[in-house]
């Protein structure tokens, strides 16, 4: 089931809600928990119900595993045996095809093995209870009711493609009385959010991504594309991604709150970054904290000197590259952002030895990192959305004019059709560098009303501030009701196939 689709707004969401406050207040928050654990699987089951037994078996193993971390002789030797087990899970059915084709390529045999199909969100389940296994071992977490753990791994706003949360933060929550009574503030701001993360699922995201998928599509074909069409399809792609991700986070940030619970932000503006640095501390933030608290730091982190910094940045990011899909491109993308990041903290170390803090750039040295970012970015994303090296490589060529096509002269769209992409590309990139998250505009996150752009006047902005009253709610309406005229032709999201 989708959170762009018909049945998740009008049947599941009003039933499940009024199922959890029901049931709170008249049966207690135990019974709320247990009616959300039911409804987070039969949400679940909607994919695919024979994977129902995958997740649920999941959940057994990994909660009888943390309450044996806390009476077990030999805790490491345990907290071992139970993140390899997750791992061989993940392992087999998101890598095992992936590995034997690439035996046989290299070795040129013919081992065969049946097509395994991937369980949805078995990545970021998997790497939840990881988490949890390790903060169970270092007493950051500790469970013993099999109900409340459930909830945790299985909670339906951020089971398919995160964040990534610890017990914790979530468990905490629901330990409160008041999470379980409607609290009109909660719904009105879920809702707006929810609303704003469909609009742009269903409008931003989905209406760019018909200007990359033709390109990408006769790059996989050997066709030869022009500088202006290479350009359009890689672009477009960088804002469908940027979009749908930004989607999701909201709704599952909006959906959180329609139950009482605040989610950690997973996406803050990326395509305003600087470096890579800030590009990973903003792009898929749960995913970026998991991998520098459980693998980076494990392996040394930066407490060994540089050289040994750089080869843990590079480990990291492979694995994070092949963590996101089953393909020596993905690793490829991760090791090419390895390579960034390698250089970003090298440039850094070489600035401050010469006595310039890497903070302090002016200005124009302010824009021109930000689009060196950006370029660097896009880039990466070529290799993340292309079917194979040779479908990228012929859209890199051609997008710096190396290729044998026309430069200007379109073959994939009609002349308006190109003028339309680039407006909608413009208005994109518009949106992403200059205006506040929606997270922010909402007040969701820092100050109740988030800085003004420098360049609208304060008169303006202030009436442009989000606020829980009747127009806000309003304009929510009218951006939920726009998307949902829209939704004629149903897509997942990007992130649904990691």
């Amino acid at each position: 089931m989708l959170f762009n689709s018909h049945e998740f707004i009008f049947l599941f969401l009003p039933f499940t809600l009024f199922g959890f406050y029901f049931s709170g207040k008249r049966f207690g928050p135990e019974i709320a928990m247990l009616w959300l654990v039911f409804a987070s699987l039969f949400f679940y089951a909607w994919w695919n119900p024979v994977y129902v037994w995958l997740i649920i078996s999941s959940m057994l193993f990994n909660y009888g595993v943390g309450l044996a971390l806390n009476i077990c002789r030999f805790p490491k030797l345990l907290l071992a045996f139970g993140i390899s087990a997750n791992l061989f899970l993940l392992g087999y059915y998101k890598y095992a095809n992936f590995f034997v084709n690439s035996i046989n390529t290299l070795a040129d045999t013919s081992f065969n093995l049946e097509h395994i199909f991937l369980p949805l969100a078995i990545s970021f389940f998997t790497f939840q209870q990881i988490a949890y296994l390790v903060d169970t071992w270092q007493k950051k977490a500790d469970e013993h009711n099999f109900l409340h753990y459930a909830l945790f791994v299985s909670f339906f706003p951020q089971l398919i493609a995160g964040p990534i949360v610890h017990h914790g933060e979530m468990m905490r929550q629901f330990a409160r009385k008041e999470t379980f009574h409607w609290n009109n503030r909660n719904i009105e701001l879920g809702l707006a959010i929810f609303s704003l993360g469909l609009f742009k699922k269903v409008v931003l995201a989905d209406g760019i991504a018909l200007y990359a998928t033709p390109v990408f599509q006769a790059a996989g074909d050997g066709d030869m594309i022009s500088v202006m069409d290479a350009w359009l399809g890689a672009l477009s792609y960088s804002f469908q991604l940027y979009f749908d991700f930004s989607a999701y986070s909201d709704m599952a940030i909006g959906l959180g709150l329609l139950f009482g619970i605040q989610l950690p932000v997973n996406f803050m503006s990326p395509y305003k970054a600087v470096n890579i640095v800030d590009f990973w501390r903003r792009w898929h933030i749960t995913l970026s904290r998991f991998l520098r608290d459980y693998l980076y730091i494990p392996l040394g982190g930066n407490k060994k000197g540089n050289a040994r910094r750089y080869i843990n940045l590079m480990i990291t990011m492979l694995l994070g590259g092949l963590w996101h899909g089953a393909g020596w491109t993905f690793v490829f993308w991760g090791g090419l952002h390895g390579f960034y990041l390698v250089v970003n903290h090298a440039w850094h170390y070489l600035r401050r030895r010469l006595g310039s803090e890497p903070d302090q750039s002016g200005f124009l040295g302010q824009w021109a990192a930000r689009i060196i970012t950006f370029l660097a970015v896009v880039i990466g994303w070529v290799y993340f959305r292309a079917e194979d090296f040779s479908s990228a490589n012929l859209i890199l060529s051609s997008m710096f004019g190396f290729g044998q096509a026309e430069f200007l002269q379109s073959g994939l769209f009609s002349g308006t059709k190109i003028q339309q992409g680039w407006t909608f590309i413009a208005v994109l990139w518009f949106i992403s560098w200059f205006l506040p998250s929606s997270l922010q505009w909402t007040g969701y996150i820092g100050e109740p009303k988030p800085s003004k752009p420098r360049w609208l006047p304060e008169s303006l902005s202030s009436r442009l501030v989000f606020q829980t009253n009747g127009f806000w709610g309003l304009v929510s309406a009218g951006l939920l009701m726009y998307a949902i005229i829209n939704m004629i032709h149903i897509s997942e999201f990007l992130y649904f196939q990691f």
